[in-house]
């Protein structure tokens, strides 16, 4: 299982924020790319970024901090937040980014995640956010009565890469991921998912793993808050 360490950008800084709200900011560096740096010493294989301002824009704001963080990173980066249309897909894929990840539009226009994940095979994820199962869109500010599950199966044959699954209730709150949902989600579809949202402990990491089915993990303020060791954790989803 692989661990993703998250960077959620915000006006050129590095934050989290709690259960989405733009409100519940915290500042954990106003350098992204050092950020980004002490990850990849740490030993981290792949890096999450969100840019927070594109997912509320309906497109980039944060290009210079990820562009950054592309040149002094080695690894692979995923990035999700106002990718809405190919242009931008395209034009993100020629700076670096390993994969982008597509939310809003895999609700609002699930053709372009298909025409997407057939244009840059291996290189699209779709994001999926909820609130008690339904997906939420724009930033998490709308919600839409789609089930997650139904709208995960949905993609089953489109060839993305991953399903990010968040539950917005867990997000930046500590309190644990929502381990059965995200296994159910996994078991129901043949397209590997990565949990994220309440990642905040060794004992979470360990719980996901021993589900069989989760293919990674996203922790962010966990890391950002000393409560588990990147190191360690790294190990530990190793042996």
């Amino acid at each position: 299982m692989i661990l993703y360490p998250a960077i959620d950008l915000k006006d050129g800084n590095a934050v989290r924020l709690v259960h989405g709200d733009m409100d519940q900011t915290t500042v954990f560096n106003d350098d992204p790319a050092a950020q980004a740096r002490d990850f990849v010493d740490a030993g981290c294989e792949w890096l999450h970024l969100v840019d927070l301002n594109g997912a509320f824009a309906g497109e980039p704001v944060n290009a210079a901090p990820v562009e950054a963080i592309l040149a002094a990173c080695p690894v692979p980066a995923q990035l999700g937040g106002g990718i809405r249309d190919m242009a931008t897909i395209e034009r993100w894929l020629d700076k670096g980014l390993a994969r982008v990840i597509l939310g809003t539009v895999a609700v609002e226009n699930p053709d372009l995640v298909r025409e997407a994940a057939k244009a840059f095979p291996g290189q699209v994820a779709v994001g999926l956010d909820a609130r008690n199962g339904k997906v939420a869109t724009r930033g998490w500010a709308e919600e839409t009565e789609i089930m997650v599950t139904d709208l995960a199966k949905s993609f089953e044959d489109a060839g993305i890469a991953a399903i990010i699954y968040t539950d917005i209730l867990r997000d930046g709150a500590m309190k644990g991921p929502n381990i059965n949902a995200t296994a159910a989600l996994a078991r129901a579809v043949t397209i590997p998912v990565i949990a994220s949202g309440g990642v905040s402990s060794l004992h979470d990491l360990t719980a996901l793993k021993d589900t069989g089915v989760i293919s990674g993990a996203i922790s962010g303020r966990a890391l950002y808050d000393g409560a588990f060791d990147l190191t360690e954790a790294l190990k530990l989803l190793k042996d």
